[in-house]
């Protein structure tokens, strides 16, 4: 087992990365408290891998509470619900919640969390690649709106986070491959090494072979972590976990949640990303097609955005966006493999020629010399 900090004060937690975790004996119950315990799960995760948490709990006084799964459910009707499951328990400041699912459990639950009686602790036990390397790391919490995703939140650390890489043995391929654009974005922010290892061991990783995971897993929430301790409310350096989210965020607004997993359009929006740093004279375009390739051939994952997606909608979508200050967008953009930076500065007619262009970047790259 592999055991990671996150360092912020009397609210640090420790990640805890390794197959079997629940199995093993290493994990202190003293992360779940004393009082009742409220597991929070979705229908395709709850028959899997209910029965071993409640085994590893033991006996305590537990309470299921079992969503649709979708990120069309990531609503606060999906808040509302726990609301009245936990009133009618009488669940008092003593209980802990434990999201036991991906993104949209682990990000449900801690809003719930957050909420409830203005805070109860929870876990988080994230059961895809995407929510082990990400959204279970750092404290962000929340739901969708119809304008927006994460609309509506709240940053709030769990206690621990229980990212047991043999759970990532039953995921459909095409959740692997989101949770992957996640594990390389960490590569293109802060770390261009473990891009190479990336893209040296695409094979291993998308046959998940348990070594090779289990180190994407610990230098993904490594890098996490780190940036977490230093700017845990994205004040500053926090919003490069935001490469490709801006674009990202747009296409999963546009197409409807569910359409689209959100690593799914995070590869789509890093590529895009790439494309408008090219054009801004940052990165080098042999760079931006290396992305490119390492993305769509390496890991083969779609990154051409829906054709449908109009300019004016991309625009309306991302105005909304949470980065935005002041009414000004802020891009995560590239000035190398390994090297991200925040600009506020990006004129709409240079935008609006990436957003025309798709993905075309390495296509028609001839109107980038």
């Amino acid at each position: 087992m592999e055991t990671i900090q996150v360092e912020l004060g009397d609210r640090s937690y420790p990640i805890f990365i390794g197959p079997s975790l629940l199995e093993s004996g290493e994990i202190p119950l003293e992360y779940f408290g004393v009082g009742k315990i409220v597991i929070v799960s979705n229908e395709s995760v709850a028959p899997l891998y209910m029965p071993a948490l409640k085994g590893f709990l033991g006996e305590r006084d537990i309470l299921e509470i079992v969503l649709p799964d979708g990120e069309q459910y990531k609503n606060l009707d999906a808040i509302s619900y726990i609301y009245d499951r936990l009133l009618e328990a009488k669940c008092d400041r003593r209980t802990t919640l434990v999201a036991l699912g991906g993104g949209v459990v682990g990000d449900i639950t801690g809003f719930a969390a957050a909420t409830y009686l203005r805070g109860v602790p929870f876990v988080q036990i994230p059961t895809t690649l995407l929510a082990q390397v990400d959204s279970s790391v750092g404290g962000k919490t929340g739901v969708n709106h119809p304008s927006g995703k994460n609309m509506i939140g709240a940053f709030y650390q769990p206690q621990c986070v229980i990212a047991d890489t043999g759970f990532l043995k039953t995921l459909p391929e095409r959740e692997v491959k989101a949770g992957l654009a996640e594990v390389i974005k960490y590569g293109l922010i802060n770390k261009p090494e473990f891009f190479d290892y990336l893209e040296a061991n695409s094979e291993h990783l998308l046959s998940l072979k348990s070594e090779y995971l289990v180190e994407a897993v610990k230098v993904s929430c490594q890098a996490k972590a780190e940036i977490v301790a230093a700017d845990e409310r994205e004040t500053g350096q926090r919003a490069l976990l935001n490469l490709g989210h801006t674009f990202g965020h747009a296409i999963e607004t546009a197409c409807g949640y569910g359409t689209w997993l959100h690593g799914e359009t995070v590869a789509m929006g890093m590529v895009m990303a790439a494309d408008l740093s090219v054009r801004l004279g940052q990165l080098e375009l042999a760079s931006a097609k290396r992305i490119r390739t390492v993305l769509e051939e390496k890991f083969a994952m779609t990154v051409v955005p829906p054709a449908e997606i109009t300019v004016d909608k991309y625009l309306s979508l991302m105005a909304l966006d949470k980065k935005t200050e002041l009414g000004k967008l802020r891009f995560i953009l590239l000035n190398s493999i390994g090297e991200a930076v925040i600009r506020a500065d990006i004129e709409t007619e240079v935008l609006k020629t990436t957003l025309l262009a798709g993905s075309g970047l390495c296509i028609n790259h001839e109107e980038l010399r």
